[in-house]
């Protein structure tokens, strides 16, 4: 199957659109349904159908896409890129959700994860009609969609907490009673997830052979490390003995989250975690390692200039699973058109040349916290190093020639932004530091970011500018080259599941079946930080932090590999859903958004930490609501705690 063909079916499929009362399970207009099963290739036109509800990583629409770490601003012109942040800074409402996956109401993003499962059951159900199929098709096809069906069963628990569990679709002759479902414990959703991923798994391929035809459909691998992130969702504290939701009940009398914590449930993550990464590395995956030797770059360089190749260098080795963004987005706008890298690399990218002003727009940024988040040069957080000037960090200094690959020398600038580790340099753009890339490939002629106010890579009118005055390089490949006024940018996937992401879930889910860490533990993050530049947890903490043995204790460790994904993952739409895991999300997004003072013009008020806006984030948002229309109609649903 060519791939052009496939995504040019993705993209052009007209979808049912019948809303039922209660969930959209009964199928309509049987006439096009038969018509749909003729032949292969109308089958293969529906397979299409089913892969395009994907929900929208790496787009505006993604419940991960913004979190504590990146903000943007609120001028009324970019209101569509805003969906996200909107939520955390002003909150949801149940009478037309912003972020909709459960009724895909297009006005405020999302699509109905729902019409998604029952195209997925009907594909499941009717596939044998179709008469000219190969044999060996069917079972892969039948495999790839349960692992469609069990991943919108899962994106649906991540933001929704206990739902509705659709096996298969009712008969349009079902009555009221047997249409008015009822929502889930947590712990059967899991089950029914983890029982599709089981099913699937064994008729999938390991790799995908024909990566230019087929490349983003489900592997052996895809499976696998999805079931791993499931399992490792039901062991963390939101879902595993969570006392919080002991009086959240349905009308039945039935706990939809289990108050009793099971240790248990961390055995079988780890064990998910393990089998996962030994089947990626037997389809081949590896951790990606930027090495292009016709730049002749330093080591040093070379290191930064890996955190967003890592991100955008399309279909690395380290890419287990990712989203092209085909299709249209919630303003009907062809996604495709633009795609993933494009999207990301001129949001989030400053001007750096006047040439480059009418193309960027630069207003998906880090947060202040996201910058100080990032370790020191010695591998641990800059207020435990003991080497780190902390208290004074927002003071100025004159850079050295010594730093010259990584900030402008001579200049002034704040202590903030030296002695950081590659990561941050990787990832962070911000004023007197450099901008590699873009057309300049020498690492002695980078691009220079000067952030200030009447600046090049300053605030542009009322519409485009950093609120907090960082920017984020990791997701802009710096292949990117601008033709006059135009951006051109190499085409890459949203990862959705990487391998670093796997290696860390394991060393969580083992630490946490161990009453001390083990030297396994480390093993699986040691191999990140190396590749990152930076030494051993062990060696790093023993010699520069001013707790020495955090790392000796289950506590201490669990501390250590939540900061170690908040960097490694940064930007990537992961800390959003950890932080909700692991119990933390309203502590960590009810915070206040700082950045250096935008409008300031010399160094005396552009280097002020400045607080923007509130994040309002309390414990009902842990759960997005349901729209009240649907419990008017199916008495049987109760609503998420608070709304």
């Amino acid at each position: 199957m060519k791939r052009s063909i496939f995504i040019i079916i993705i993209s052009s499929i007209m979808i049912a659109t019948s809303c039922g009362d209660y969930l959209d399970i009964v199928p309509d207009n049987v006439a096009t349904l038969d018509y749909a099963f003729k032949d292969r290739v109308r089958a293969e036109q529906y397979l299409a159908t089913c892969y395009s509800y994907m929900p929208r990583h790496g787009l505006c629409e993604s419940p991960g896409r913004f979190d504590d770490f990146a903000t943007t601003y609120g001028n009324q012109n970019w209101a569509g890129f805003q969906l996200g942040w909107t939520v955390l800074k002003e909150g949801n409402n149940v009478n037309s959700p912003i972020i909709n996956y459960w009724d895909g109401l297009r006005l405020w993003g999302g699509k109905s994860l729902w019409k998604g499962i029952r195209d997925c059951n009907i594909f499941i159900e009717r596939l044998d009609e179709v008469r000219d199929l190969e044999s060996y098709e069917k079972p892969v096809w039948i495999a790839e969609v349960k692992c469609l069906k069990a991943y919108y069963h899962y994106f649906l628990m991540q933001m929704y907490g206990p739902i509705p569990i659709v096996k298969e679709n009712l008969p349009i002759s079902a009555s009221k009673e047997e249409i008015m479902v009822y929502r889930e414990p947590v712990d059967d959703v899991v089950e029914y997830i983890v029982q599709l991923l089981d099913e699937a798994t064994p008729d999938l391929p390991l790799k995908i052979d024909n990566p230019i035809a087929e490349q983003g459909r489900f592997t052996q691998a895809i499976a696998l490390a999805l079931k791993a992130k499931v399992l490792v969702t039901a062991a963390s504290p939101l879902f595993n003995g969570n006392k919080d939701y002991t009086s959240f009940k349905d009308h039945l009398g039935r706990n939809f989250i289990n108050p009793v914590e099971d240790p248990a449930k961390w055995q079988r993550a780890m064990v998910a975690c393990k089998n996962a990464i030994d089947t990626c590395h037997a389809a081949g995956h590896a951790l990606f390692e930027f090495r292009d030797v016709s730049l002749n770059l330093s080591e040093q360089t070379r290191l930064i200039a890996q955190v967003g190749q890592i991100v955008t260098d399309k279909w690395n080795s380290e890419h287990i699973w990712g989203y092209s963004g085909q299709g249209t987005d919630s303003y009907g706008r062809n996604v495709g058109s633009y795609n993933i890298g494009w999207y990301n690399d001129v949001y989030s990218m400053p001007a750096l040349d006047a040439l480059h002003i009418p193309v960027r727009v630069g207003v998906y940024v880090p947060t202040m916290k996201a910058v100080e988040c990032f370790y020191s040069k010695n591998g641990v957080p800059i207020e435990e190093d003991v080497t780190y000037d902390y208290a004074n960090r927002y003071d100025l200094t004159v850079t050295t020639e010594e730093d010259k690959l990584l900030v402008q020398p001579n200049v002034l600038t704040a202590q903030l932004h030296l002695n950081r580790e590659p990561r941050f340099y990787g990832s962070i753009g911000f004023d007197k530091g450099w901008w590699y890339g873009v057309g300049r490939y020498d690492e002695n002629q980078q691009w220079p970011i000067n952030a200030k106010a009447g600046e090049i890579s300053g605030p542009i009118g009322i519409e485009r500018y950093s609120l907090t005055s960082f920017y984020i390089k990791k997701l802009s490949n710096f292949y990117g080259v601008y033709n006059q006024t135009v951006y051109v940018n190499k085409a890459w996937e949203w990862p959705i599941i990487r391998l670093a992401d796997l290696y860390l879930l394991y060393a969580e889910a083992l630490n946490e079946t161990l009453a001390s860490p083990n030297q396994e533990v480390y093993q699986y993050i040691d191999i990140i930080r190396e590749r990152a530049g930076l030494k051993g947890v062990v060696e790093s903490w023993s010699n520069y932090s001013r707790f020495s043995q955090k790392y000796t204790t289950q506590e201490g460790m669990r501390e250590i590999i939540q900061r170690e994904r908040s960097i490694e993952l940064a930007f990537e739409e992961q800390r959003y859903w950890d932080l909700r895991r692991w119990g933390r999300a309203p502590q960590e997004l009810n915070t206040t958004i700082q950045g250096w003072y935008y409008l300031g013009e010399n160094n005396s008020d552009f280097y002020h930490v400045t607080s923007y806006m509130d994040m309002n984030y309390t414990r009902k948002d842990i759960f997005w609501p349901i729209r009240q229309y649907n419990l008017s109609v199916n008495t049987n649903l109760v609503q998420n705690p608070g709304w």
